[in-house]
């Protein structure tokens, strides 16, 4: 009862986690440019929710229905970001999308074929599922090392944002607990992992998070209209703090006599 209770609470945490890039997504729709923004932790992502649910089915790991209720939702929402990604990037970034999303497919087709063909018992389908996860969730929760060393070249957190870090440290916990309740090596394996990547980046946040671009002030001062003298047309610039004879004047007018 208690690790189905934390198991709940994981999915909770779990759903905000794949929440938080919400921000990021809204930016990259409302700019129309996914600028220095990265596929890889969703495409990651993407893979690692598609194990997991292959795992937590009953015909491969019974009793593990939590796992595949957040984990397809979390599916459905990776979807979503990759989506919008894809819609606004450059044919580059596009052509890079498609080989990647078209090589998950073919390997979750494998692996299922020969998992469900090749082996008939939960115990030996549970191993090799479970060590492609740990592979794969391992990638996931490291990917976001290209964004760590973005922030360390330019030592700023523009694009590594608090909210996502601080939810994945919790998520990790949590299904880090889950899993030691009734030990499970792979959870219990892939989510300290993610413990250890999301600690990193908020250590890192707690060095650079000083460098976070301030919102510019968009007020601008307008030119003052020079007068120009009767005399001679030069213009002549306004000053506001010209002191003439102890008097300030707003301006002050020249005149010059050229003689031939």
């Amino acid at each position: 009862m208690i690790r189905n209770v934390v198991g709940i609470v994981g999915n909770v945490i779990s759903f905000g986690l794949f929440l938080s890039p919400v921000p990021t997504f809204w930016r990259i729709v409302k700019e129309k440019d996914v600028k220095n923004f990265k596929a890889d932790p969703y495409l990651a992502t993407l893979l690692n929710c598609m194990l997991w649910v292959f795992y937590g089915l009953p015909i491969v790991h019974p009793n593990s229905i939590l796992v595949v209720t957040i984990n397809g939702i979390g599916l459905v929402i990776e979807a979503i970001y990759l989506t919008i990604f894809f819609l606004f990037s450059d044919k580059k970034n596009k052509k890079k999308m498609g080989v990647v999303l078209a090589m998950e497919a073919l390997f979750m087709a494998a692996v299922a074929l020969d998992v469900l063909l090749g082996t008939h018992t939960h115990q030996r389908r549970s191993l090799i599922v479970g060590i492609l996860c740990v592979i794969f969730g391992t990638i996931m929760y490291s990917s976001p090392l290209t964004i760590m060393s973005q922030v360390v070249k330019t030592k700023s957190m523009e694009y590594m944002p608090l909210l996502l870090s601080v939810v994945s440290f919790l998520n990790g916990v949590c299904w880090t607990s889950y899993a030691l309740i009734r030990f499970d090596i792979f959870i219990t394996i892939l989510n300290g992992l993610g413990v250890l990547f999301a600690l990193m980046q908020l250590i890192l946040y707690a060095i650079y998070y000083r460098t976070i671009p301030k919102k510019q002030d968009k007020n601008l001062e307008l030119p003052t209209v020079a007068p120009v003298t009767k005399d001679t047309n030069i213009v002549t610039p306004v000053s506001k703090d010209n002191d003439v004879n102890g008097i300030t004047a707003s301006h002050v007018t020249i005149n010059i006599t050229i003689e031939p």
